[in-house]
């Protein structure tokens, strides 16, 4: 079964193309973003991996660690880096995981049969520094990922877990933000001295209490 949100993700000792890893050591007290490919030489693949390589510093600011997973091994994952700095023009920084007996993408539900038996998807964990599951996406093989996307949802997620918002539709980060209903409005001053709108009695938007 596909881990839920709020579910502990499950810890793995694998051989990675930085060397074996422990993934709660890896992990420490980051967020982390883990990812799977279908298999190594893909050409989407190799455009996504590149593109991570490419925000190493958007991810270093956020205190994220990035963490792919293929069910190749490590020979051809050490091959296929090669490919992937020559034609994205980057230097892979980040540990590629080698999954050949599909146990790390069996404990996380990367396998969906219907789709294909022996392949992973293209699945997004975004782990929490309490080693919790904070958000799941699942692409089908032949769409790449939208890391835009992804550093857009890493953003809300630190915002909300720290204050009591909720972030709207198309936010991004240094926009307004929503008040929790939770919160009476009576009390928004006291916690949001910014300022608020009150939209509708459930509608209460503030400035981004971060910034």
């Amino acid at each position: 079964m596909s881990l839920q949100l709020g579910d502990t993700a499950p810890n793995f000792q694998a051989v990675t193309t930085e060397g074996n890893i422990d993934f709660y050591d890896y992990a420490g007290n980051s967020w982390v973003v883990l990812y799977s490919h279908p298999s190594d030489y893909t050409p989407v693949c190799t455009t996504e991996l590149g593109k991570t390589a490419a925000l190493k510093e958007e991810f270093d600011k956020r205190n994220v660690k990035v963490l792919a997973l293929s069910v190749d091994d490590i020979e051809d994952h050490k091959g296929w880096v090669k490919d992937i700095n020559e034609t994205q023009h980057v230097e892979v920084n980040f540990p590629i995981i080698a999954d050949k007996d599909r146990k790390i993408a069996e404990a996380y539900g990367m396998i969906h049969p219907n789709a294909s038996a022996t392949a992973t998807v293209r699945s997004v964990y975004i782990i929490g520094p309490d080693k919790k599951v904070k958000l799941t996406i699942t692409y089908p093989a032949s769409t790449g990922r939208n890391f835009q996307e992804i550093l857009r949802v890493i953003d809300s997620l630190q915002l909300t877990a720290d204050y009591s918002v909720a972030t709207p539709a198309d936010w991004k980060d240094g926009e307004d933000v929503i008040v929790v209903p939770a919160i009476k409005t009576e009390d928004i001053p006291a916690k949001f001295p910014k300022g608020y709108t009150e939209i509708k009695s459930y509608l209460r938007t503030t400035p981004q209490p971060n910034r």
